[in-house]
């Protein structure tokens, strides 16, 4: 099939149509598979990638990739989908792609809301959170704005009306751009700007947005700090409420072989690492070193700054959010980042944006950047001109300014290729840091006989060749959500065991990670903690084959057979 498009974004049949089309044209490297469905019925596809003939997916150390769990962040469906067609197209061709196919797996998810996402892409869209599953009540207030588009034109823009007592002003530099009147200033032609959209019950004097019916947030449904409504808006009911995140959850939990995870959304142009409720200082310090050599590695190769949550990316100083997919760090132990896509402030030379504190307050300055950098760069598509339009309910209004969903949401079609393809090489370098079960030594050794009878000793000796330990991170050994190595002996027929167990769980092994300086002062007592040499003693006829199996479930497989020679 042909490459799919990059400079656009795709509605559900045509998704459905690319994914299936990649495990027909790549029959040895990936299936795909619905999980589970969504509140209307769509099916969750998800694809599997990895190289058949070397083994599979669950013997293999596992990455996860999703995106669009937000609905009309619709870019993130667009980076996992170019991420599959570059480790496709890219396998036999690049190195690190071909070993991480050969050795690893990977589990992506395109789009985990695939009904925001048709709401959100419609001819006439509509915009929510997420989910348009009804919540927390069936009824949608009877006042309000709902925000659409009223004009039929394919776009949400805003409206402004003339009020004296309005907060806009237009910049004295562009009349086009509403910038906020200074606090004491007065004698100006002042606005009211609010969303375009229809008005229900308009009373003629006040305005307010309708908060949607549809008021979940599914990335607040996960397990890990979930709280109720009360304290965290969007969160459901309860945790994995929600169909889709059900269906992540009981998938994730099922595939113990997942060892870390990026999570698409947009927008800020940042990678964004845990906690998002707690300090660094509660972090174990390995992990956060962890994080802070992958964050530096996401740098490197994607251009976007690498940050913490709590301490550089909070809604607002005394909250924190709870209930996101970090629950797979917070539960379970595995490397987990968010990446928020796209970054129009910089691409417009604001230099000193910082995040969601820039949402709040910036200088008016920062506003004239980004509406000539729209029109010198987008021909005009982040910001349209005011139009006079007869609003069916609050009358004569104008139409125009910030054009959200294609141009901040979401990269501008022109960007969009070019922005998602920053990501696929940090994520196959996350692969790949992962830890990796091999074989160093397996064999038999005579050690005595009796009344025809010999007697052997058998040694298999594994090592984890990955950067990180086995058990990935000092989270997973907290909360026990990682077991050790397990070991297995097969005998053949008429063989006894004498010492050993046919099947023992061991402990784990280290990886390279955290390992301190070639000048440190403090000595490395443990020179081989990525290595384990497991024993046993077996009674058996001469010419036998003995089947030697170690397993881990997260660093792999790996199979010997031994001959009693």
């Amino acid at each position: 099939m042909p490459a799919p498009a990059f400079d656009r974004f795709l509605r559900y049949p045509e998704l459905t149509d690319v994914l299936h089309g990649f495990a027909r044209d790549y029959p040895d490297l990936c299936s795909v598979a619905s999980i589970g469905r969504s509140h209307e019925g769509r099916d969750l596809w998800l694809v599997t990638v990895t190289n058949a003939k070397t083994g599979p997916a669950d013997e293999k150390p596992a990455f996860w990739v999703d995106g669009n769990i937000h609905a009309t962040e619709v870019a993130a469906s667009a980076a996992a989908l170019y991420f599959l067609h570059t480790v496709l197209t890219q396998y036999g061709q690049d190195a690190d792609v071909t070993r991480a196919l050969d050795t690893r797996a990977f589990y992506v998810l395109p789009r985990m809301n695939p009904d925001g996402a048709e709401w959100a892409l419609a001819d006439r869209p509509k915009w929510i959170r997420s989910s348009t599953r009804p919540y927390p009540h069936d009824e949608e207030a009877p006042e309000g704005l709902v925000v659409e588009d009223i004009d039929g034109d394919g776009l949400i823009l805003q409206m402004r009306i003339p009020d004296a007592n309005g907060l806009w002003k237009a910049h004295p530099e562009d009349a086009r751009l509403m910038v906020r009147r200074d606090p004491a200033e007065t004698g100006g032609t002042y606005y009211r700007v609010l969303p375009e959209g229809r008005y229900d019950g308009y009373d003629g004097h006040t305005l307010r947005v309708k908060r949607p019916k549809q008021g979940l947030d599914l990335n607040r449904n996960f397990p890990a700090s979930w709280r109720q409504e009360f304290e965290q808006l969007g969160a459901g009911p309860y945790p994995v409420s929600e169909p889709e995140v059900r269906a992540v959850v009981d998938f994730v939990v099922n595939h113990r072989n997942i060892t870390g995870g990026t999570t698409f959304h947009t927008w800020s142009g940042v990678l964004l690492r845990p906690f998002e409720h707690l300090s660094d200082d509660e972090m174990h310090a390995e992990d956060l070193w962890v994080y802070q050599a992958q964050g530096r590695e996401g740098e490197k190769r994607t251009g976007y700054p690498a940050i913490s949550v709590y301490h550089e990316f909070r809604y607002h100083p005394k909250d924190v959010i709870g209930g996101t997919f970090d629950w797979l760090y917070e539960h379970l132990g595995a490397f987990v980042w968010v990446v928020e896509i796209w970054s129009p402030m910089r691409e417009a030379g604001i230099t000193n944006y910082r995040y969601i504190d820039w949402f709040r307050d910036h200088p008016a300055s920062d506003d004239l950047k980004l509406i000539r950098w729209s029109d010198d760069k987008l021909g005009g598509l982040g910001h349209k001109g005011w139009r006079p339009y007869d609003h069916p309910q609050l009358g004569k209004v104008e139409i125009g300014g910030w054009n959200r969903f294609h141009a901040f949401s979401n990269p501008p079609p022109a960007f969009l290729e070019r922005e998602i393809a920053r990501f696929p090489s940090w994520l196959v370098w996350q692969a790949l840091v992962s830890p990796k079960l091999e074989l160093v030594h397996a064999g038999a050794e005579r050690v005595g006989g009796r009344d025809g009878d010999d007697t052997w000793k058998v040694t298999l000796v594994v090592q984890n060749t990955g950067w990180l330990p086995a058990y990935v991170s000092k989270r997973a050994l907290e909360r026990k959500t990682v077991r050790g190595v397990v070991a297995e002996i097969a005998l053949p027929d008429g063989a006894t065991l004498v010492t050993g167990k046919a099947r023992d769980e061991h402990g784990q092994l280290e990886g390279r990670s955290n390992k301190h300086t070639g000048v440190s002062f403090w000595p490395d007592y443990h020179i081989t903690d990525d290595r384990m040499k497991l024993e046993w003693v077996v009674r058996g006829k001469a010419g036998s084959t003995v089947g030697l199996l170690a397993r881990h479930e997260k660093a792999g497989v790996v199979r010997a057979s031994v001959l009693l020679s």
